[in-house]
């Protein structure tokens, strides 16, 4: 007898809540090992081949390609053990050992059982529409078992304002708990709460419908994948992160021309970028301040051992920022190599989660665009942001005289909780000696 099992989209990390899917790897009908990727999707940080931990026959697909789903929707169904498709692994209904990030492949999680199914979804067989002795759906208004969440976002939410998420029904697919949901709830708590009506506002003129039709018109894009993760990544920062920002001006010419001879003999080519990152390195070790984070629930200043350098990095599908693991144990040449991997990697689209996270300092080089200076949004949860503008020819006073050298703007965007002007003053100018007599810098190795 054939047991049907039901493979949903995983927790595939960093708070992640949904994927969109790009491509199925899998037909209905055809056999599938364990751990054999079915579907490929594209999260709000990378593309990921979703492997299925069973072994068996396909039975049914959830979501079209182009659809994004939320964590724990299903994705395929699979008949495991079918006398004409014998399990390929012998026995997956066990589950593989390939475990992914929030999904344990022996037994689904209980807070990803549904309460029932509002989805329109593909058929699928009678095995998937109701289990023997399974308990009956708790009653509307009240949550008896684990709570429908998946977005920590939402219960922090209502946990900063005290809301039982228990009392609440959510509107979302199979009754998740949405953030409208909470907000909903907190609007309607604060309207109980309000001793008397509002005054009704004064009548306005309507507006004429020329003006409506104007306002309305456009193309709209939805903010959604990268840009809404980057959308809600920056508004988190301006809202949490009380931010300053200092510049000055550097004489690059040195530091260019330093360049040039390390990448005169055969050895690998040395980017400016590497360069700029050793920098940052070495002015980190001596302002261990500004690679650090804030733990507000704690109020404490979290000061990190290890330097991971995350830098800005455009591409198609927009501005994405690689971690440079452990950054501070490497040299110029390391530096350089994991630079252009990881590039490479979001050039191409292949950029892990694990790559795109954890990061402790930001480099901006946004020289690359033309412009001198800029005023970045701190990358949330670190505590400080380089910039780099570009190098260009300049009037500079060198040596007591009128010459043209190569000009560049730094800017550091700092955490004002951690550290004060003084700080991040020093480590600017330290930078900028660096710059301008790159010998500074061995004097710190």
């Amino acid at each position: 007898m054939a047991q049907v099992l039901e493979f949903r989209l995983p927790d595939l990390g960093e708070g992640l809540t949904e994927a969109l899917i790009v491509r199925w790897l899998v037909e209905v009908g055809e056999v599938v090992a364990v751990d054999q990727p079915v579907v490929e999707v594209e999260t709000a940080k990378a593309m990921v081949d979703v492997p299925c931990p069973y072994g068996g026959v396909v039975t049914a697909r959830f979501g079209e390609e182009g659809t994004e789903l939320p964590v724990g929707s299903p994705l395929v169904t699979v008949a495991v053990g079918t006398p004409a498709h014998p399990d390929p692994a012998g026995d997956a209904a066990e589950g593989s050992g390939n475990v992914l990030v929030g999904y344990g492949t022996s037994e689904a999680p209980a807070r990803r059982r549904r309460v029932r199914r509002e989805q329109a979804a593909p058929a699928a067989p009678a095995a998937l529409e109701g289990t023997a002795g399974q308990a009956p759906a708790p009653a509307p208004g009240r949550v008896d078992g684990p709570v429908p969440v998946i977005s920590p976002l939402v219960r922090r939410l209502a946990r900063e304002n005290g809301l039982d998420l228990r009392e609440l029904a959510g509107s979302g697919p199979d009754g998740l708990i949405l953030r409208a949901d909470v907000e909903r709830a907190l609007h309607a708590g604060a309207a109980t709460r309000t001793e008397s009506p509002a005054p009704a506002p004064a009548p306005v003129p309507a507006a004429h419908p020329a003006a409506v039709t104007a306002a309305t018109e456009g193309t709209r894009v939805p903010l959604k994948g990268i840009r809404g993760a980057v959308a809600d990544k920056l508004s988190r920062s301006r809202r949490e992160i009380p931010d300053a920002t200092c510049w000055v001006d550097a004489d690059a010419t040195e530091l260019m021309r330093a360049r040039a001879h390390m990448n005169a003999g055969g050895a690998a080519k040395v980017s400016l970028l590497a360069l700029l990152a050793r920098i940052c390195t070495a002015a980190l070790a001596r302002h261990p301040d500004l690679n650090s984070t804030v733990d507000l629930e704690a109020r404490e200043i979290v000061r990190l051992d290890r330097v991971h350098l995350g830098f800005a990095a455009q591409t198609e599908r927009g501005l994405v920022v690689p971690v440079v693991r452990d950054a501070h144990s490497r040299n110029a040449e390391g530096l350089g190599a994991e630079i252009a991997r990881l590039t490479e990697s979001a050039r191409t689209g292949t950029l892990t989660p694990a790559e795109l996270t954890g990061g402790t300092f930001t480099l901006n080089n946004y020289g690359v665009f033309g412009v001198d200076g800029s005023t970045p949004i701190i990358n949330h949860p670190e505590a400080a942001m380089l910039g780099v503008g570009r190098i260009v020819p300049k009037p500079w006073v060198h040596e007591g005289e009128l010459a043209v050298r190569q000009v560049v703007q730094l800017s550091l965007t700092f955490d004002h909780r951690v550290c004060d002007g003084g700080t991040a003053g020093g480590f600017l100018r330290y930078v900028a000696d660096c710059v301008e007599q790159p010998a500074v810098l061995l004097r710190s190795l």
